[in-house]
């Protein structure tokens, strides 16, 4: 792919994808985005817009869902690669929108490739850790071959899981049969500025409610572990993925270096705000509906990611977190 290139951002007005769209204007690519709003913001669009001064020309916007076979059509015919960020995300609102979030999954996921297969067009289907499912605690980091356990089909929890499985799936069987350049990206727990709480992500709730003065909320014993990956170097592997030919067929891990416990992780906001907040533990029972089931750890290996494109995230967490705490509090000086 020479030159300028036309670039699709399916969920652009997202976290992630916002950030996907700045760094290819920035580039002085041409920039297509779509978004039900959903979970994305018109507010990440104009920080987009702020952060690209003069790419106006190259930037287009589009506030629809990627069900609308006109329009998505239209947009994969008019762009040389599709980045499929779209998606429900985040654990309250898959709860409270379990139909709704597998139909978007599913069926959006369905679409874009039926799509980029009829244009020849390459995509980047953007997963996630989720699928690996409650894993047990064996100290092992997750590889891409590794089983994906799930809990009943009664909680619904397992949705989105069971969901974005089945987009890669099908993603792969397009690439097998077909020959449709894909790319299946399992992000481990994105994080950074334009990144809310309003779902249920971890660390802007904390941040949130360190800054309040209010109780950090933990949700059971605190003792799940993550890693987390800040959105720069998520977008940079994504970028470098979508360029490197062998990444074509590929489901690769992008994740961060630090595994921490949830209970960890609150001290440490907490003592990086020097807030004066409790923190509290909060049986899950009383967080999330009757349905809702946890995983205990996910800590990704990055082998693939660095034998393919040659890096892989590195921040530690608490470079991760200073920037996390500095865009909020200039947020709220600003509001």
């Amino acid at each position: 792919m020479g030159g300028r290139l036309k670039v699709l951002v399916t969920g652009g007005a997202g976290f992630i994808g916002s950030h996907l769209a700045e760094f290819y204007l920035k580039r002085g690519d041409e920039v297509y985005v779509i978004d039900d709003l959903s979970t994305g913001t018109k507010e990440n669009i104009e920080s987009v817009r702020q952060a690209c001064p003069g790419a106006g020309g190259r930037f287009f916007v589009v506030y629809d869902t990627i069900l609308n076979r006109d329009k998505i059509l239209e947009l994969i015919g008019t762009c040389d690669l599709v980045l499929h960020m779209a998606a429900a995300v985040g654990v309250q609102y898959i709860l409270d929108n379990p139909l709704n979030s597998i139909v978007t999954n599913i069926q959006g996921t369905k679409l874009v490739l039926e799509l980029c297969d009829k244009f020849r067009k390459k995509v980047v289907i953007a997963s996630t850790s989720e699928v690996y499912g409650k894993r047990s605690n064996d100290g092992n980091l997750f590889l891409e071959t590794d089983d994906c356990i799930y809990g009943p089909s009664i909680k619904s929890r397992w949705s989105y899981a069971a969901g974005k499985l089945m987009d890669e799936f099908t993603s792969l069987a397009y690439h097998r049969v077909k020959q449709l350049p894909v790319i299946i990206v399992r992000l481990f727990n994105t994080v950074g500025p334009r990144q809310t709480g309003r779902y249920g992500m971890v660390v802007p709730r904390f941040v949130q409610q360190a800054i309040r003065g209010d109780p950090l909320t933990v949700y059971g014993n605190g003792q799940q572990t993550r890693t987390f990956t800040h959105v720069k170097e998520a977008v940079q592997c994504i970028v470098k993925l979508a360029e490197e030919t062998r990444a074509v067929g590929q489901v690769v891990n992008v994740g961060g270096v630090e595994e921490v416990s949830i209970l960890e992780l609150a001290r440490r906001i907490k003592k990086m705000t020097n807030s004066s907040s409790e923190i509290q533990l909060i049986p899950y029972d009383e967080a999330y509906p009757q349905d809702f089931e946890d995983m205990q750890r996910r800590v990704p290996s990055t082998e693939k990611l660095r034998k393919i494109i040659g890096t892989a995230p590195k921040l530690s967490l608490d470079n991760i977190l200073a920037d996390i705490v500095q865009s909020f509090k200039q947020s709220a000086l600003a509001a």
